[in-house]
């Protein structure tokens, strides 16, 4: 019986490892840029012009879903600036047939995962600890693996990840204190619950 329990035991693991190792979301691409329907830059947006990350992804405070802006945001901007730019045509022929564009996926967990990213932003993790300095990406790439031991490691460690949530939009902030110190009074404060971030029905549901 033993045996047969050790078998069983083995086969589960070499079958997880196997899924593992042939997972796109463990072998994720990281730092290559995506193609995109129009070459947005978030180096000249979120960084030269300092737009806030809120007015293209408006919901990501109240939402599950940071959500895409479809081009009547754009056109906001650029029914006055750069108003006969090339680049810009598949934007201005988009808003004119009212047809959405397709945008290539960048950052993408398992669809057997839930990720909410109102929660982590009102819980004091920022953009950057997942998108990575987005302000200096002429085009977006991947910047973590956005595997589940990744996600983990700041589940099991908020402390090391947490910032005020004032600041969760800011790129390149760094605490005012050691985060050693500041870490743990922002779990505390925010009423974070470590043993319980890593409940498997956090993030499968």
């Amino acid at each position: 019986m033993s045996i047969l329990a050790g078998g069983l035991i083995t086969a589960l693991v070499l079958g997880f490892i196997l899924v593992t190792m042939r997972s796109p979301f463990t072998k994720a691409p990281v730092g290559i840029a995506v193609p995109q329907p129009v070459r947005f830059s978030h180096e000249l947006h979120a960084g030269t012009l300092n737009v806030d990350c809120r007015y293209c992804h408006s919901s990501a405070e109240v939402s599950s879903y940071a959500g895409i802006p479809d081009t009547h945001t754009c056109m906001s901007c650029h029914s006055q600036i750069a108003t006969y730019s090339e680049l810009l045509e598949p934007v201005r022929n988009s808003y004119a047939s009212d047809e959405r564009l397709v945008w290539n996926r960048v950052h993408a967990v398992g669809q057997y995962v839930y990720f909410n990213h109102s929660a982590h932003l009102n819980g004091g993790i920022g953009c950057e600890t997942c998108h990575g300095r987005i302000d200096q990406m002429p085009i977006v790439w991947r910047n973590e693996t956005m595997t589940m031991r990744w996600c983990l490691d700041c589940h099991f460690e908020p402390e090391k990840y947490i910032r005020p949530v004032d600041e969760v939009y800011t790129m390149g902030w760094t605490p005012p204190i050691p985060q050693s110190e500041l870490g743990p009074q922002l779990v505390a404060e925010y009423d974070i619950h470590k043993d319980g971030l890593t409940d498997c029905a956090v993030c499968h549901r």
